[in-house]
């Protein structure tokens, strides 16, 4: 069971980075010794050296600040809880949305979000990430999608389990 979601689903979001400096997403390709090779994940896909210096955030690496017990929630599960309110697309214009608009989007999906921590210009990327995602990447969401119930229920068999 481990391994299917290892390979499939929100998973993938170990082959995907935002590097500082560079809009949008790209995917990992294989590591070299001057860096990392990545391909946008745009219509050009072109692929470039990212040097060793460059900052590059894999974003199953990448969580947002909250107030609640958690101190912070995967980025996966706040796609995950995109898809379930907005479907495929945001339709939400990061350019011309006001700040007051962004925060409420984040608002109804994440409503612990720490306001402190989680700036406007993270509600924007998150927004862009997930409208790419979405669009060059959708298996990311179907496969997930599909194994959430069997994680859920996986959970439900073992809690009697570990109980007694």
């Amino acid at each position: 069971m481990s391994e299917k979601v290892e390979s499939t689903g929100m998973e993938l979001l170990k082959e995907i980075a935002n590097v500082s400096g560079k809009g949008g997403l790209f995917r990992i390709l294989k590591p070299s010794r001057a860096g990392v090779i990545v391909e946008s994940l745009d219509e050009k896909h072109e692929k470039s050296l990212i040097g060793p210096t460059a900052r590059v955030s894999v974003l199953k690496d990448v969580s947002i600040f909250t107030e609640g017990e958690q101190e912070s929630i995967p980025l996966a599960d706040v796609f995950l809880k995109i898809r379930e309110v907005h479907g495929e697309e945001i339709t939400l214009q990061v350019k011309s949305a006001s700040d007051k608009d962004l925060i409420e989007f984040l608002n109804e999906i994440l409503p612990d979000f720490d306001r402190s921590r989680v700036y406007v210009s993270d509600i924007k990327k998150v927004i862009t990430w997930y409208n790419l995602l979405s669009k060059y990447i959708p298996e990311l969401f179907v496969a997930g999608a599909e194994e959430t119930p069997e994680i859920e229920a996986e959970a439900e068999v073992e809690t009697p389990k570990t109980e007694m």
